[in-house]
């Protein structure tokens, strides 16, 4: 059985997404934050040294980063599921969405984050920052503008992989100017399996 080491309010929050959309047995580790500091604990660093969620245990592997926990539970577990053909053109933007959602999109989010709690000697990086924010949210719109899912006409892992963004987003109040977006959030979050996985995983303040 697949084992999930789950940190609250965190990116881990879409691998048990993903597991129940494949309808998959897994367990939950829990995993709580410091509620001063906001960090990990030291139990996840027992599990792998960067001490960061999401991680994986399959089969005596210890998998981690959320594009790699999907791609392999899709490609060893999803019998054909969530994934385009590999030989079709959809495989290959289906790979640009996943490498996407934490190689670009997150940045300038992360950065606002952290530069955000520099008070004023963070002022000068904040005009770059937010039109780097600006641009990445609006090429994400763009690209769901009559679309329902990232790639072809049903749900992938593209999909789950990208969810972290707007969620983001929307926690900073940036999601209003993003119409698409916003829809395509709200649609993912009353999936069944989105429910399904947010009972399980208990408060989620992103997924609000």
């Amino acid at each position: 059985m697949l084992k999930v080491h789950h940190l609250n309010e965190s990116r881990s929050q879409r691998i048990l997404w993903l597991l129940e959309e494949l309808g998959l047995p897994y367990e939950i580790v829990q995993h709580t934050r410091d509620p001063q500091t906001r960090l990990a604990p030291a139990s996840l660093t027992a599990v792998h040294s960067l001490g960061k969620s999401p991680v994986i245990e399959d089969d005596g592997r210890v998998i981690i980063e959320s594009g790699a926990i999907i791609d392999y539970v899709i490609r060893r577990h999803g019998g054909g599921r969530l994934a385009p053909d590999m030989k079709s053109a959809d495989y290959d933007v289906y790979q640009q969405w996943l490498h996407y959602a934490e190689g670009s999109a997150m940045l300038p989010l992360l950065l606002n984050m952290y530069v955000g709690r520099l008070g004023e000697a963070g002022a000068p990086l904040h005009p770059r920052i937010q039109s780097e924010i600006a641009n990445h949210l609006a090429f994400v719109d763009q690209s769901l503008a009559g679309r329902d899912f990232f790639v072809g006409d049903s749900l992938t892992g593209a999909d789950i992989q990208m969810s972290f963004v707007p969620e983001v987003a929307k926690a900073m109040g940036k999601l209003a100017d993003y119409p698409n977006l916003a829809a395509w959030i709200g649609k993912m979050h009353a999936r069944p399996a989105w429910k399904a996985a947010l009972e399980k995983s208990g408060p989620y303040a992103l997924g609000a």
